[in-house]
């Protein structure tokens, strides 16, 4: 009975001082991240937030409301309507890949300010080319992108903005290891940040110049998304993975399934992944128009914080975890149910990332279609699926296969995801296996996932079939050749589909045979999440900006091919749009590769003129069925399209584009936007846009305009001349009128949708985001 006394009171006193700890910790100050020790996380600010949003609306909230509401400028009198309003947001940090910082850079340059207003980085990572091997391919990167990588850290030093060298790994990779955290609202310059939801938090890929905004201290402004939730019960075993997920996922939502809302993953499957696995999905997310995805706070992601030595962050996150999960009974705008242990490894292809089929049936499917069925390379690695699990996984796939005595049939590439994790993988083995069974370990960098990849095992043309571990797939994304079929699935898969050498091998029924003769299957990998012993940290690749830098040039040489000082863009001139030209208009799907295509093109994202060269030249012409072919409506020639639309520029036509669904699904570059404005583009009009790129043409003073009816997309013809009225009453959910006028004299009306609000409409009247920007501060 004394035993039984002094353990209960053993246990009060221990539940007290965990209380009085709690609380204590609840009210100290807790960094966002080792480099910005005195930017501290505001959970504070947040509750209070979500309690005076709570109050108004009356109802449960999911988790998203809660992260997004949390982080309104003026929660008590937005006004909250999903789908409908636009929000005014205070993100709490920025992050740019150096492709897209270029740009972001030279806009923040434009507007004047001293200094960013929220914790900012720069990460080195799309301008590294995959040729030869990891220290081979970074040294070239550095030497012929000196004068780039000067800009941005000299910018970055500048102007407050961290900046991670290049070699230091892939911008998503470094987020999660270092900056995301529950609760975050982040945005970033490239399409892939969502992968942050797999810590918890709202990451949104966004256009440069939202990112000027944001790190000027201007409110951010988003539509109120909708929010699909997405229901896992059961859990991961065998062969399935956490990108069997989301490939199911993309299958069921196609590529613009997402569009306009969150992707909210909940239910008791979600313990059976981990925190990097929860990544995985949220990054690919991305791939169904998703404004973002994200996973509650739970065991898995505080793991993932201690291990990576954020551990202060992670008691914090327990003590206001019911603000970093979705309440009871919330609602959802449309529900999914996935069960884990029924669900089966995935593999997506060709062309479009949302053709789902069960890998068990993918050769079969492969050989009624006509695709190449022998598997030419395997690559792994990319922002979805570089961590140290998912190289685990594929060195457990790899090792079976070597104590066979076999080897890859197919070539093999390795990306590993950050320094980190590639020293990790080196001190513990797993990088060493993938090198004996075939694989080439390339820079910690995007690489061949982008289009930076130095491919010459086949020629452009020659149809081949390649499986990744990536995110995309479109046509000519990788390896710029149209005829080379990507399939997207899991690392594990890929490794076992590169030494079987086929898309007809299903590793969970299928042999191979060993260097004896004999048959063998392999096995389902089984392997560690996180390392056992801490993370080897490798090379410090971080630059932090100094405390004065009053003195720090920033040098633009007007002579310069890569950069380029920006000039402003023309107001509006107050009157309609008349008798705009046709430049293009397009057949079928155009990503923003096909608007401003990547690979060899990025290393002109710093010179808008010269990046311009590649505006649409991968979109399908309707006319001709040809891809950077239109015509000349003057000389009635045929040419590529950024020469025609230089020439109507240089002679003072304006021109319009005609697009299809969801015109520039894909990577959030706001070059795509820029280069139709720079070459006298006034308006896109399409079926149905993707989120980021509507965004990024109205920061432009473009006008994204949709048919009110989209079968008004056969009533125009390339040879017709539009004009555009209601401008000058230019309101938000008021109509735009456009008059079709055919050669033969005839003339058609027809409505034309926006979704301007009335910020977005003095965009549009001051010429760019930019400019009104610079108005207000005059």
């Amino acid at each position: 009975m004394i035993n039984l006394i002094r353990q209960v009171i053993k246990k009060a006193l221990s539940v007290r001082q965990y209380h009085v700890a709690s609380v204590l910790c609840q009210r100290a100050k807790v960094a966002m991240s080792h480099f910005e020790p005195n930017d501290y996380i505001r959970f504070d600010l947040l509750e209070k937030n979500i309690n005076i949003v709570r109050k108004r609306l009356n109802r449960p909230l999911t988790l998203s409301e809660k992260i997004v509401y949390g982080h309104l400028d003026d929660p008590a009198n937005q006004e909250i309507e999903r789908g409908k309003t636009y929000l005014r947001l205070r993100p709490d940090r920025v992050a740019m890949q150096d492709a897209t910082a270029q740009m972001a850079m030279l806009q923040f340059i434009s507007s004047g300010l001293p200094k960013v207003a929220v914790p900012s980085t720069i990460h080195c990572d799309h301008l590294i080319e995959a040729q030869l091997g990891g220290e081979k391919d970074l040294r070239r990167a550095k030497d012929i992108n000196q004068e780039v990588y000067n800009f941005l850290a000299t910018a970055g030093a500048k102007y407050g903005v961290g900046f991670w060298r290049p070699g230091s790994g892939i911008i998503h990779q470094i987020i999660l290891e270092n900056y995301a955290y529950p609760g975050v609202l982040l945005i970033g310059t490239d399409s892939h940040t969502p992968n942050g939801g797999g810590l918890g938090g709202i990451c949104i890929g966004v256009g440069g110049a939202d990112a000027v905004d944001v790190m000027a201290g201007i409110p951010w402004e988003l539509k109120c998304p909708k929010v699909i939730g997405v229901k896992l019960t059961g859990s991961l075993s065998g062969w399935t993975s956490p990108k069997d997920v989301i490939l199911k996922v993309a299958g069921i939502l196609t590529v613009k399934g997402g569009t306009g809302a969150i992707v909210e993953y909940h239910g008791p499957g979600i313990d059976s992944i981990s925190c990097t696995g929860m990544a995985t999905i949220c990054n690919m997310g991305a791939e169904i128009g998703a404004t973002t995805s994200v996973f509650p706070y739970n065991h898995r992601m505080k793991k993932y914080l201690n291990k990576t030595g954020r551990a202060d962050i992670a008691i914090l996150a327990d003590e206001f975890k019911d603000h970093l999960v979705p309440d009871p009974g919330c609602h959802y705008d449309q529900l999914i149910e996935i069960n884990l242990s029924e669900l089966k490894p995935h593999i997506n292809g060709p062309f479009t990332p949302d053709l789902a089929h069960p890998v068990a049936e993918v050769g079969t499917v492969a050989e009624k279609e006509g695709w190449p069925v022998d598997i030419r390379v395997g690559l792994i690695g990319s922002c979805t699926n570089s961590s140290y699990e998912d190289m685990g996984r594929s060195a457990a796939v790899a090792k079976q296969a070597l104590a066979h005595g076999l080897k890859c049939k197919s070539q093999f590439t390795i990306t590993p995801g950050s320094e980190q994790i590639r020293a990790t993988i080196e001190r513990d083995g797993y990088a060493q296996i993938l090198r004996d069974v075939g694989g080439i370990v390339l820079a910690n960098a995007c690489g061949p996932c982008i289009g930076q990849w130095d491919r010459k095992d086949i020629k452009k043309g020659e149809k081949n079939t390649i499986v990744t571990s990536y995110n995309r797939n479109f046509t000519g994304r990788n390896d710029a050749n149209p005829e080379t079929h990507a399939f997207v699935t899991s690392p594990e898969i890929v490794t076992a589909l590169a030494i079987a050498g086929t898309l007809k091998f299903n590793p969970e029924t299928d042999f191979l045979t060993g260097k004896d003769g004999k048959k063998f299957k392999l096995e389902a990998p089984d392997v560690d999440e996180l390392p056992r012993a801490e993370f080897d940290p490798g090379q410090d690749t971080y630059q932090h900006p100094p405390k004065d830098s009053s003195g720090q040039r920033v040098d633009v040489s007007p002579t310069s091919q890569r950069l380029q000082l920006l000039e402003p863009f023309d107001k509006w001139d107050g009157k309609d749009l008349e008798d705009l030209q046709i430049l293009i208009k397009v057949k079928g799907k155009c990503t923003t590769d096909h608007i401003s295509a990547a690979g060899p093109w990025l290393k002109f994202r710093g010179h808008l003129d010269n990046i311009s060269n590649n505006l649409l030249i991968g979109a399908i012409n309707i006319e001709n069925g040809k891809a950077n072919s239109v015509r000349n409506a003057v000389t009635q020639e045929f040419g590529p399209v950024p020469d025609t639309a230089r020439y109507y520029k240089k002679n003072g036509i304006r021109w319009v584009v005609i697009g299809d669904e969801n015109y520039g699904e894909g990577s959030s570059r706001e070059h795509a936007a820029l280069e139709p404005r720079h070459l006298g583009g006034r308006a896109i009009i399409t079926k149905s846009f993707a989120r980021i790129h509507e965004t990024n043409l109205k920061k432009q003073g473009l006008l994204p305009l949709t048919f009110a009816d989209p079968a008004d997309y056969n009533k125009i013809h390339p040879v017709d001349k539009l004009t555009i009225q209601g401008l000058k009453d230019f309101a938000p959910g008021k109509p735009l009128k456009c008059i079709i006028k055919h050669p033969n004299g005839t003339q058609e009306t027809i409505l034309l949708n926006h979704t301007f609000n009335e910020t977005q409409i003095e965009w549009f009247r001051a010429g760019s985001a930019l400019n009104r920007m610079k108005e207000l501060q005059q």
